[in-house]
């Protein structure tokens, strides 16, 4: 247990889900970590790899000095480039070297979260130097969700669905849910006094309404709206997939009901994804 209780949830869920994949990945034959993910250009062995990769920056390891190949298409700007060294450098890495080292970061990166200290309000960076400056709490659910999501990845890609509604999924529906807002009313422009409902079911069950303001600014709150401009309706899987950029809205407009405004329902879900 870390010092400071407020922290603890962050902590568990990242331990369920990175151990999780760890037992996801311990048994895979050499061509099962070739199979493709969702996650633009990247194999179950890069998601694996950007999982050790940023817990070893965590544990405050040396970044590799690499050059990227130029032909990567999925590497579009700094932070994509950033985060893709940390993965092409373990390209050529054996399932045995894989394995080994996640296990080894897991001892690593776990010990070092018993034994936190810091106030859950104290100041952090990440990526190490980069990025928006943020307090400890915020670090530690970001990562948390950051690790459930990959774990979502690879099961998708393994064909081993499971734990949709382990710790960090929580994690993931409160954050992803903070960006709805702006994808409502500044991304897709719902007018000003209108009102867009997102319901969900499944592993994770939530009814959220985003209220817009005469300023046009958006706000969520879990009451029921008369008369919404929209409503879409979708499973957690789906949502998640959407909101996570890991499929296009027509890749599952079979899962999607949307009511209401037909072009504020395509505005909306054309925007959807609010990860990088």
């Amino acid at each position: 247990m870390t010092v400071h209780p407020s922290l603890q949830p962050a902590i568990d869920a990242w331990t369920h889900s990175i151990e999780a994949i760890n037992e996801l990945v311990k048994p895979l034959a050499e061509g099962d970590w070739n199979r493709p993910t969702e996650c633009p250009g990247w194999s179950v062995r890069d998601v694996v790899s950007h999982v050790i990769g940023v817990e070893s920056e965590m544990l405050g390891e040396p970044r590799p000095i690499h050059t990227l190949p130029r032909d990567l298409f999925h590497v579009t700007d700094e932070f994509s480039r950033y985060v893709e060294v940390q993965v092409d450098v373990r390209r050529c890495h054996t399932a045995l070297e894989m394995t080994s080292e996640l296990e080894l970061t897991i001892i690593r990166r776990s010990r070092q979260l018993r034994n936190e200290t810091r106030s859950p309000l104290a100041p952090v960076r990440w990526p190490l130097g980069a990025g928006p400056e943020r307090t400890l709490e915020q670090q530690l659910n970001i990562r948390a969700f950051d690790v459930w999501v990959h774990e979502q990845d690879l099961r998708r890609a393994l064909g081993v669905p499971g734990n949709l509604d382990a710790p960090g999924a929580l994690v993931a529906r409160d954050l992803l849910l903070s960006g709805l807002p702006k994808v409502v009313a500044k991304d897709a422009g719902a007018p000003p006094g209108s009102a867009v409902v997102v319901d969900v079911h499944g592993p994770v069950e939530f009814l959220r309404t985003v209220r817009v303001d005469a300023a046009g600014r958006g706000t969520l709150d879990s009451s029921v709206s008369l008369g919404p401009a929209v409503t879409l309706a979708m499973d957690w899987e789906t949502y998640l997939r959407l909101a996570c950029g890991r499929v296009r809205p027509e890749g599952v407009a079979d899962r999607v009901t949307a009511e209401g405004d037909p072009r504020l329902a395509e505005a909306i879900l054309r925007g959807f994804a609010v990860t990088p």
